[in-house]
């Protein structure tokens, strides 16, 4: 009986369109083509004969056979990556910013896919102002960053829209003839700016209750009903609401999120792929006002 041997880039295909459960998407982390791994999986398919992803117009996910095959497969392409890395290859270190004001629900997907991509790699993760961020980019002590367009207008690859919003706990009330109560980030905040100035043109007082403390506190006084924010629609709490239209606050405009780096060889450029997919799967939309 003839021995089965698989073919490591056929492997690598099928797991990527699993993880992200597009084949668009897994072409684009491969740094391939849609047509190249759909090559790729099929080959994969014929040799074991069996049908590994069920694609449909709307829809790409595991067969039966798949999702028993898959976990076997994710451990071939780590045997693959430790062989490749046991001689003479040592441990990298990648060391990723990210705006705190950026990091959102798919920072843990993010890493726990960059761990599998390539288990040799040592990922060292900051999150601290854009300001701070950039500095340590400029010094050579950050290999990438992650940041909102407005904090950095040098050309970098664009990760996708950021929207804002005016959020406020469900039953946050405001008194007819007060000024708006607003919880803000530090004044560095791009976010604060663009909001402030927004009040300003549209002739809204307000009062800045509580300010600092990092994303996650004024996060917490919203969800607390203390005050009002203006954030990322990706970041809002998930028991706040979109307030503009019923307290009459100005549109905010959108953002992008942007990543730089000066990394150029293969295998970090594969990492950055990786990186930019994700976040990509990630894009945020609007959140409406409940009611409209």
């Amino acid at each position: 009986m003839s021995k089965l041997t698989l073919d490591v880039d056929a492997v690598q295909a099928f797991v990527t369109i699993a993880d992200f459960q597009s084949f668009t998407k897994g072409a684009e982390v491969l740094g391939t083509t849609q047509g190249a791994i759909s090559v790729k999986l099929k080959r994969l398919e014929q040799r074991l004969g069996c049908k590994l992803i069920e694609r449909t117009p709307r829809l790409v996910r595991l067969s039966a056979q798949g999702a028993v095959f898959i976990h076997a497969a994710r451990d071939f392409i780590a045997a693959h990556e430790r062989a490749v890395t046991a001689l003479g290859s040592e441990c990298r270190h990648f060391r990723l910013g990210i705006a705190e004001h950026v990091a959102g629900p798919e920072i843990p997907m993010l890493l726990a896919r960059l761990n599998a991509r390539d288990p040799a790699l040592i990922i060292e993760v900051r999150l601290e102002n854009s300001r701070s961020l950039l500095d340590a980019f400029d010094g050579g002590e950050l290999d990438a960053v992650i940041v909102r367009q407005e904090d950095d207008r040098r050309d970098g690859e664009d990760l996708g829209p950021e929207y804002f919003g005016w959020f406020a706990a469900p039953d946050y009330e405001q008194r007819e003839g007060e000024p708006l109560r607003l919880a803000a980030l530090a004044t560095c905040c791009g976010v604060r700016d663009v909001s402030t100035r927004a009040l300003i043109q549209a002739g809204i007082e307000w009062n800045e209750v509580f300010v600092g403390g990092g994303h996650a506190a004024v996060m917490a006084a919203v969800s607390a009903g203390l005050a009002v924010a203006a954030c990322s629609c990706r970041l809002a709490p998930a028991d706040s609401i979109e307030v503009s239209q019923r307290l009459g606050l100005p549109p905010l405009p959108s953002s992008r999120i942007m990543l730089h780096t000066t990394l150029s060889d293969s295998r970090s450029r594969e990492v950055l792929r990786t990186l930019a997919a994700i976040y990509r799967e990630h894009r945020p939309v609007k959140r409406r006002e409940a009611g409209h």
